[in-house]
């Protein structure tokens, strides 16, 4: 199990639990060859109950009291759930489509179709990063050149000829930006993804499960409706980019999560989301299949309110949303 920071403290709580469970277990065995361990046996439970209620409380105090730092590192969790675990519970009948029909198949971006709930059809995609190395080297850490972006804007388009919604899931720390990113145009992809979302004539909804990183997760979330799960951020800068930018200091990315207000509920306080789904006490990791599972309910809530709107209600609530993010009023005597 890996483990962030803010987890030790944690993790050396359970793994004094677990010696002792493997005491216990000793003791057990003692007792049954005939030897007077009773008392070792319930002075070990006693350890075993003190030390569990000092980790619950523990665990409240860091959760009630994270930083936006800590929710940086929480969304980068190498345990987090990505789309493809999430994809698991939300649909049956998953069909993996591959390719951008135009130069190659991205696997930092998975898209493809699927039976939301089991009952309505929808078509799917989103960033993927990976569990071990090689895993993650071949999915480019979740950084999508322009063939990820194109493959998903291929399935956007399928699934709106057939009527489907669309789900977007948003995990990435930004777009491929290497010399090949750049010369295939990465740039106008993400522009092209986003024009494309702008315009799509079926209900969207878009989920950033972790990290949210710049035109990388803006490219997938140009939607109707916009979930952030508790523990996500979404920022036009990751915190040590901007630390690197503002004070020529990449050691201070506390300072600067706190600056860009990049977490969920700030998010949903300035209307860059609508809905803030929360997590198990702990993070999403901690129960993946629970957290699906809510997460099914909040998709499956907004589709019901969207599919009562026209293609061109849809369209026009979606200009109107995205073209009031940002605007500033100015207030005179």
């Amino acid at each position: 199990m890996r483990i962030i920071p803010l987890e030790q403290p944690l993790a050396d709580l359970l793994a004094q639990i677990d010696d002792l469970q493997a005491e216990q277990l000793r003791l057990y065995d003692a007792g049954a060859n005939g030897q007077d361990v009773a008392a070792d046996q319930k002075a070990v439970e006693k350890h075993m109950k003190e030390l569990q209620v000092e980790h619950d409380q523990l665990q409240a105090d860091i959760f009630a009291s994270l930083t936006p730092f800590d929710r940086v590192q929480l969304a980068r969790h190498p345990e987090r759930p990505y789309t493809l675990d999430y994809l698991s519970v939300l649909l049956t009948d998953w069909t993996e489509l591959h390719g951008d029909r135009r130069f190659a198949d991205d696997q930092a971006i998975v898209a493809g179709l699927g039976l939301l709930g089991g009952e309505q059809p929808v078509a799917a995609m989103g960033h993927q990063k990976g569990r071990n190395v090689a895993e993650r080297k071949a999915r480019g850490f979740g950084q999508a050149g322009p063939a990820g972006y194109r493959k998903a804007m291929r399935i956007m388009e399928l699934g709106a000829r057939f009527g489907h919604p669309i789900l977007t899931f948003i995990d990435t720390p930004g777009a491929a930006c290497s010399p090949e990113a750049e010369e295939l145009g990465i740039s106008e992809a993400l522009a092209a993804s986003q024009l494309e979302m702008a315009r799509l004539p079926v209900p969207t909804v878009c989920t950033v499960l972790g990290e949210g990183g710049s035109g990388g997760a803006i490219a997938l979330g140009v939607a109707d409706h916009i979930i952030m799960l508790e523990h996500s951020y979404y920022s036009v800068i990751a915190p040590e980019a901007c630390a690197s930018i503002i004070w020529r200091d990449a050691s201070r990315p506390a300072e600067a999560a706190e600056a860009l207000r990049l977490g969920a509920a700030d998010a949903l306080e300035f209307g860059f989301c609508d809905e803030v789904l929360p997590e198990p006490l702990g993070g999403a990791h901690k129960d993946p299949s629970g957290t699906a599972t809510a997460l099914l309910a909040s998709i499956q809530a907004a589709l019901t309110r969207l599919s009562k709107l026209s293609p061109a209600e849809l369209i026009e609530q979606r200009w109107q949303r995205f073209e009031r993010m940002g605007q500033v009023t100015t207030l005179t005597a």
